[in-house]
């Protein structure tokens, strides 16, 4: 059924027009597919993106999206210098290390797009 079909990270957000800016801009992704009025296509690794206006845009309180490195302090460093803010949480069984939260090899950390959403760099 599924289990064969590729799955897309899909993002609501208040203005496209704000959020071109910071995923393309501040994260680096390229648009993928036609321009369509509120809606933006990206590729990730290979994995779909989708950014659509919504009216709910921000109401998520979990995870939206996340991306893999081998190095999350570096890329956390790199964000920061385009002025992203990291989100600390105190999770069971994980220390945090500056923004990075950290649980044996699991490294993880934590960011908001302008509309609140949050979205996740990990290593493993």
């Amino acid at each position: 059924m599924l289990d064969d079909k590729k799955a897309v990270a899909t993002i609501a957000v208040k203005d496209a027009r704000a959020a071109k800016k910071f995923y393309e801009g501040v994260l680096g992704l390229r648009p993928d597919g036609p321009e369509r009025p509120g809606v933006l296509t990206y590729k990730s690794g290979g994995a779909p993106l989708f950014v659509y206006e919504s009216k709910f845009a921000g109401t998520n309180k979990a995870t939206s999206a996340t991306w893999a490195f081998d190095d999350v302090e570096k890329e956390v460093e790199t964000l920061k210098k385009k002025g992203v803010k990291f989100e600390h949480y105190d999770f069971p069984e994980m220390t945090r290390k500056g923004d990075v939260h950290v649980s044996g090899d699991m490294k993880a950390a934590w960011f908001k797009d302008p509309d609140g959403n949050i979205l996740a760099l990990v290593s493993g």
